[in-house]
């Protein structure tokens, strides 16, 4: 991002999930589009299934690709998937300007992680004037509801610099 351009760059991803809505297959088109913009989280594989400002619900199948020796899903996975979800959410809020970036990830395992998950975000960051860390939350669910895993991602949140 140069100097001149201030807008946040999650605006331009919530548009492009906008157009896509009404098209067929455009979840999966999203997801796929999202992944190459951002090939480590594309390694999973992940959907997105609900976007907007503040939400973002990221569901994960269950495929070889994704599980450990346990024949569960790899823990390095949940992680990736909880804080693709908190930064879905949480960027999508700040205005043009602010800037964020993921300083801490934690996580807790609760149960193996089998099927089909669902990660699920929530959030409403503070007003930011001066750098400022703030922590988003992701739990992720099997198919029967119970929580597998929840995220707990820092992010520092801060006014882009101005470069003379």
């Amino acid at each position: 991002m140069n100097a001149t351009n201030k807008e946040n760059p999650i605006a331009r991803l919530q548009s492009l999930w906008q157009c896509l809505q009404g098209v067929p297959g455009g979840n999966w088109l999203f997801s796929r589009i999202l992944g190459w913009i951002i090939p480590y989280t594309g390694t999973i594989g992940a959907d997105v299934k609900m976007l907007r400002p503040g939400y973002a619900l990221i569901q994960l199948r269950d495929r070889r690709r994704v599980r450990n020796h346990l024949r569960s899903i790899h823990a390095l996975a949940l992680a990736n998937l909880g804080e693709l979800a908190s930064g879905l959410a949480m960027l999508g809020t700040l205005p043009a300007g602010t800037r964020g970036i993921p300083t801490a990830l934690s996580i807790e395992f609760h149960k193996k992680a089998r099927g089909l998950l669902l990660a699920e975000s929530h959030c409403t960051p503070p007003t930011v004037t001066e750098d400022t860390d703030f922590n988003v939350y992701a739990e992720i669910r099997d198919s029967d509801g119970d929580t597998v895993a929840r995220t707990t991602v820092k992010w520092r949140l801060g006014p882009i610099p101005v470069k003379p």
